[in-house]
């Protein structure tokens, strides 16, 4: 893992605290209330890996459906946080739905997935539409927790499992456009060169030449892959960020 003298920490909150105090029968994900998040996030720690692989498909198709931000997305974030150490994370999923086959890897890929909805592009986008994130509750909370995420994805940029150590780094740079953490920067450009540059998938390897040189950081001798895509477009040319306003 990567030296804790990096980088600045923040507390994780303890999961089971997460799950009871909130009121989640209150929030709203992409079916409606949000009652039933407490069963099934507990769910991913799951000895059974086809309950994990379902709690799992449960946090991204429901609590992040269509890369939207909902009420309940908030507080999910801050639970798979703080469940990131848990050595039950290491455990596998069903790698013909997941291409890393391990949970942990998958959790800091949540984690990614909704930073990027917050990110200054995912604004910009916005405002071209007329919107503002400033304007989504949502948006607005997940902001809040960039330290907080940070924190708790930081120390798997240094970890023995490639997938893990490459989700890390690709949760860690959207968090990185949060002005409490431009800092980091510095230390994590070498990582981003070394894994995210160097990385099988060539999504990965232009989005490393692109976070160096948008962060004024050194990217000669790595590969910028023809008409790079990042690496969540799937075979889009824009990033499909959240739109305030369109969500269902």
């Amino acid at each position: 893992m990567t030296s804790d003298s990096l980088f600045s920490s923040v507390g994780l909150p303890d999961p089971a605290n997460v799950l009871a105090d909130t009121d989640w029968a209150a929030l709203e994900h992409a079916l409606g209330s949000a009652a039933d998040a407490p069963a099934m996030l507990a769910a991913l720690l799951e000895a059974d890996q086809s309950i994990r692989t379902k709690a799992l498909r449960y946090l991204h198709g429901t609590l992040h459906h269509g890369n939207t931000l909902y009420d309940a997305t908030v507080p999910a974030a801050r639970y798979v946080a703080a469940i990131l150490p848990d050595p039950r994370t290491t455990r596998a999923v069903d790698k013909k739905q997941y291409d890393s086959g391990c949970l942990r890897a998958e959790l800091l890929a949540w984690i990614a997935s909704v930073a990027r909805e917050v990110t200054e592009e995912a604004e910009a986008v916005c405002q071209r539409d007329g919107h503002s994130l400033h304007d989504w509750p949502p948006a607005v909370a997940i902001q809040g927790l960039r330290p907080l995420l940070f924190s708790a994805s930081v120390p798997y940029t240094g970890d023995t499992d490639r997938h893990v150590r490459e989700e890390a780094l690709a949760a860690c740079i959207p968090l990185l456009d949060d002005p409490r953490l431009l800092h980091h920067r510095r230390p994590l450009a070498p990582l981003i060169r070394k894994d995210l540059g160097t990385s099988v998938f060539w999504q990965r390897r232009a989005w490393a030449v692109d976070t160096l040189e948008a962060w004024g950081k050194d990217a000669s001798g790595l590969e910028r892959p023809e008409n790079p895509l990042p690496p969540w477009a799937d075979g889009c040319s824009e990033e499909p960020p959240f739109r305030p306003g369109t969500h269902p």
